[in-house]
Parts: structure tokens; C-alpha cells; sequence
């Protein structure tokens, strides 16, 4: 009886702890993500709501509870590929500056499927620092992914609560691998 019980509680332990599968989404023509299966796109209300920027997001991709995503945003640049070194200093400088606190996890230019990125992978917090209210810091574990292709800068960010980051770093690391960019 001891034995069958250790068996179910490894079992419910498995399905528990198991990583999301992986489906391929088709952002555009050009570039294609493996995200988990249960992942959904975001509606233009959505997008506007979630991510006000003076850049729309090309698409994002949600869990089914909003609390992991996955953006895409092209801008044009003026920048090359050879710049990359350089645009990495000032990417970081500018992570930096915009939250509270910052731990960086890895911040590199690797290579990926043939494309050189740089890649930021770091833990958050962002706090009111004007005092305006009681809320306690929101803190994040994040990946952010830069690629220059022509005259665009491809951005590619996934985010998750700081409290999910142990579950999700493996699977968030391999969606970020998985990135394929056709020319």
C-alpha cells in the first residue's frame, strides 16, 4: 500500500514539474518562435492595454493566465550587425536606468541559428520610488533578445513573475533558442 502511494505522489510529482510542450508559431513571413502550445496571441485591444509603447509590438503571445509572455517588436535602426558590441553596452545602460533594481543573469552576444544577438537575461524589481503608494515592488525574471537585420532591429522580450522563475527559466531559455529569422 506504502509502495502504490510513493508511486502516485511520484506520478502527480511528474505531471506537477513536466515543461510545457512546444508548438512552432509563425510571427510573420519571416520569422517563426517555438512557444508552449497553450500560448495565445494577444488582441490589438490587448496589445494596447498590456504594452503601451510608440512602437505596436509585431505580435505577443500569452499563457492562459497572462502571466508569462512573449513579444516581438521591429523597429528601424541605423545601426549593423558589426554595432552589436557597442549596442550592447548601451541596451544595458538603459536596462539599468529603467528599473529599480536589476540582477543580470547573462547579458552576451551569442550566436543563434546562424544570427548574432545580444541577450539580456535578468531578474527586476521596479518600485514606486515616488512614494504615491503602498504597493510593494513588482519583480520579474525576464529575457530580452536584440537582432539587426538591413536597417530593422528585431526585439524579441519573454517575461514571467520573479515566483516563476525556476519553472519557467528552462522552458523560456529554449523558446529564446528557438528563434528562426528567414531572410
Amino acid at each position: 500500500m506504502r509502495y502504490l502511494a510513493f508511486l502516485a505522489i511520484l506520478l502527480i510529482a511528474g505531471v506537477a514539474l513536466a515543461q510545457p510542450k512546444l508548438k512552432k508559431f509563425q510571427i510573420s513571413k519571416e520569422i517563426s518562435v517555438m512557444l508552449p502550445k497553450d500560448f495565445s496571441p494577444l488582441s490589438d485591444d490587448d496589445i494596447a492595454r498590456e504594452f503601451p509603447a510608440t512602437t505596436k509590438p509585431l505580435a505577443v503571445y500569452a499563457s492562459p493566465n497572462g502571466q508569462v509572455d512573449f513579444s516581438v517588436t521591429q523597429k528601424f535602426t541605423q545601426f549593423r550587425s558589426r554595432d552589436l558590441q557597442m549596442l550592447q553596452e548601451f541596451y544595458k545602460a538603459n536596462l539599468m536606468e529603467k528599473f529599480t533594481d536589476i540582477d543580470f543573469i547573462r547579458s552576451e552576444v551569442v550566436e543563434i541559428k546562424g544570427e548574432n544577438y545580444i541577450v539580456f537575461e535578468f531578474v527586476s524589481k521596479l518600485a514606486d520610488e515616488r512614494g504615491a503608494t503602498n504597493l510593494k515592488p513588482v519583480q520579474k525574471y525576464s529575457i530580452i533578445q536584440y537582432l539587426i537585420k538591413g536597417n530593422q532591429i528585431m526585439i524579441f522580450t519573454m517575461h514571467a513573475p520573479f515566483m516563476l522563475k525556476n519553472e519557467w527559466q528552462p522552458v523560456m531559455r529554449e523558446v529564446m533558442s528557438s528563434i528562426k529569422f528567414k531572410a
